[in-house]
C-alpha cells in the first residue's frame, strides 16, 4: 500500500523520533564523564606512578595473541574497565615505552603531563584551528607560537610558518614551497638537482617522491671527518652540476641528524646558496630548540639565513608525538604554494586579520594542535625547558667522556646529545659483538638503544633527550656496557 505524503512525513518523523533516543546516548551525562574521567585518571596516575618501575622496552607483544580480539569493534559497546584492562596488557605493556625516562634510542622527547591537559581542552572544545574565521583564539595561539620559534630563529616578521603533525609533514611543506618557488616544472625535473648528504632524514626522500621529483638528480655532497657537509664539495658539485647543464635547485642541511646528531655548517652552506640562487633549507626538527641555550645559538649560526626551517617540539620540547613546525622566510612563497579558494568558504573572507593555518599547509581538517604546545610553555616558562635541553647536553658529554673508559670508541665529535659508540673487541667479529651487545641491553628493557651503520660499520646510539633522563638512567647505560663486557672477558679466558 502506496502511503501518501503526509504519510511519509509521519512514518519519517517516526524514524527520526526513534533514532534520536539512540543517537542521544553518544552524548554521556554529567555523571557517566564523572566516572569515566575517574577511571582513565586513574589509570594514567598508575602509569606516571610506576613509570620508573616499568621497562623501557618489553619484548612480549609482537606475537597475535587470542586476546588480539579486543581490538575488534562491535555493535555493542563496551565498559570501560575490561577496555582499559585490555589497553595496558596489550598496547601500554609491550614495545618501546617512549614516555621512559630509559628511552635513549632514536631521537627521544617525552610527553610533558600539561600536553595531554592541553590535548584533552582542545579535544572537549573542538576548535577548528583551520581558519581564523572559525576560531580567532586557536589560531592566534598557533601564531603566536610560531612567531616565539621564528624569533628563536632569527627570521623577520614578515615569514610564514604552519604547526604540522610532525617533521615529516614539515619537511614535505617546505620542499613543496622550494618548488613552487624556484618555478620547477615537470619538464624540467630530470635536469633539477637537489642536493643532500648521507645524513638527511629518511622523510626527505619521501617529501620527493610525493612532490613528484623521484627523477630529480640527487647529489649526496661529501662529509667531513664529523658527518657534517662539507661546502667545499658543495661548492666544486654545483659548479660542475652547471656546467653539464642542469638546474641546480635546493639544498637539504641538517641542525640535528638523527644518526649522530652532526649540525652542518650553516653560514658556509648559506652563503654558497646565496650566491648560486639555491633555495636553502635546514632540517632542525631534532636540533632546532637547542637555539634555547647558548650553546645551540653558537653551533647554528647561520640557520637565520635559511629559506625554510623545520623544528620539532614532540623532540627538542618534549611534547607527545604529533606535532611539528615548518617556517619559511617570505610568508608569500608559502601562501603560493598552498593558498586556495571554495565558494563554500566565502564566509571566511570577512575576518582576515591573522593569516589562516589552512592557506600555508595542505590541511584543512585540523586538530588544534597548539595547545598541546602552548600550556606547558605557559605554565613553566622557557626557564626550564632551557635547563633541561642543556642538562641533555651535558649527559651526552659525561657518557661521551665514561664509555671510552671503559673501552669504547666513539666520533671524536658529537655536536648535540647523541653519542656513538661501538666495542672492537680482540679476536671476535666487531658487527656481531655489538649487535649482541645491542640486544643484550633491549632484552635487559631498562634501557633502550638504538643501533646505525655509518661508514658500513655496526654502530650503537645513545639518544639523550627525554626530559625524564638522568644521569641515574646514564649510568644505568653504563654499568649494563660493563656488566657485558666483563662478562665477556670471562668467557674469553
Amino acid at each position: 500500500m502506496l502511503l501518501n505524503k503526509e504519510d511519509e512525513v509521519k512514518h519519517l518523523i517516526e524514524e527520526i523520533d526513534k533514532n534520536e533516543l539512540t543517537s542521544k546516548s553518544l552524548e554521556s551525562d554529567k555523571g557517566v564523564r564523572k566516572q569515566l574521567f575517574e577511571k582513565v585518571e586513574t589509570y594514567s596516575e598508575d602509569f606516571l606512578d610506576k613509570l620508573l618501575e616499568l621497562n623501557t622496552y618489553e619484548t612480549t607483544g609482537y606475537e597475535p595473541s587470542i586476546k588480539d580480539s579486543g581490538f575488534l569493534i562491535a555493535e555493542k559497546g563496551n565498559p570501560i574497565e575490561p577496555t582499559l584492562n585490555f589497553l595496558k596488557e596489550r598496547v601500554d605493556s609491550t614495545g618501546l615505552n617512549p614516555a621512559s625516562g630509559g628511552h635513549l634510542g632514536y631521537i627521544p622527547g617525552g610527553s610533558i603531563f600539561e600536553s595531554a591537559l592541553g590535548d584533552y581542552m582542545a579535544a572537549i572544545s573542538n576548535r577548528y584551528a583551520g581558519v581564523f574565521y572559525a576560531s580567532p583564539g586557536a589560531v592566534r595561539m598557533e601564531n603566536t607560537l610560531l612567531r616565539w620559534a621564528a624569533q628563536l630563529v632569527g627570521y623577520p616578521k614578515d615569514f610564514g610558518g604552519n604547526i604540522t603533525s610532525g617533521g615529516s609533514l614539515a619537511n614535505l611543506i617546505a620542499f613543496s614551497t622550494a618548488r613552487k618557488a624556484k618555478n620547477i616544472r615537470g619538464a624540467d625535473i630530470h635536469r633539477t638537482v637537489i642536493y643532500v648528504s648521507q645524513q638527511s632524514h629518511h622523510c626527505i626522500w619521501k617529501a620527493i617522491q610525493t612532490c613528484g621529483m623521484e627523477e630529480a638528480v640527487i647529489r649526496n655532497i661529501e662529509m667531513d671527518d664529523h658527518y657534517r657537509m662539507d661546502p667545499k664539495a658543495l661548492k666544486a658539485q654545483i659548479q660542475k652540476d652547471r656546467e653539464e647543464g642542469l638546474i641546480p635547485f635546493i639544498l637539504i642541511s641538517t641542525a640535528g641528524s638523527t644518526d649522530v646528531g652532526a649540525i652542518d655548517p650553516l653560514k658556509s652552506l648559506s652563503e654558497i646558496c646565496q650566491r648560486e640562487n639555491l633555495w636553502f633549507h635546514v632540517d632542525g626538527a631534532y636540533g632546532g630548540f637547542f637555539l634555547l641555550t647558548d650553546y645551540g645559538k653558537e653551533r647554528m649560526q647561520g640557520i637565520e639565513l635559511a629559506d625554510s626551517v623545520v623544528l620539532d617540539p614532540h623532540k627538542g620540547l618534549f611534547l607527545p608525538y604529533g606535532i611539528g613546525m615548518v617556517l619559511v622566510k617570505d610568508m608569500e612563497h608559502l601562501k603560493a604554494a598552498n593558498s586556495y579558494q571554495a565558494n563554500y568558504m566565502q564566509d571566511t573572507k570577512a575576518h582576515q586579520e591573522e593569516v589562516s593555518p589552512a592557506d600555508l599547509s595542505p590541511e584543512l581538517s585540523k586538530h588544534f594542535r597548539g595547545l598541546r604546545m602552548w600550556l606547558p610553555l605557559k605554565l613553566h616558562g622557557t626557564e626550564k625547558f632551557k635547563a633541561c635541553l642543556n642538562e641533555k647536553l651535558g649527559l651526552a658529554s659525561y657518557f661521551n667522556t665514561e664509555v671510552q673508559k671503559i673501552g669504547f670508541n666513539t666520533l671524536a665529535e658529537h655536536d648535540l646529545s647523541v653519542v656513538v659508540f661501538r666495542y672492537v673487541p680482540n679476536g671476535k667479529d666487531a658487527e656481531a659483538f655489538n649487535s649482541d651487545l645491542a640486544k643484550y641491553i633491549q632484552e635487559d628493557g631498562r634501557i633502550f638503544i638504538s643501533t646505525t651503520r655509518l661508514d658500513g660499520k655496526f654502530m650503537l646510539r645513545a639518544a639523550i633527550l627525554s626530559f625524564r633522563t638522568h644521569r641515574k638512567e646514564v649510568d644505568l647505560l653504563l654499568s649494563l656496557l660493563r656488566e657485558f663486557i666483563e662478562r665477556w672477558k670471562m668467557e674469553s679466558v
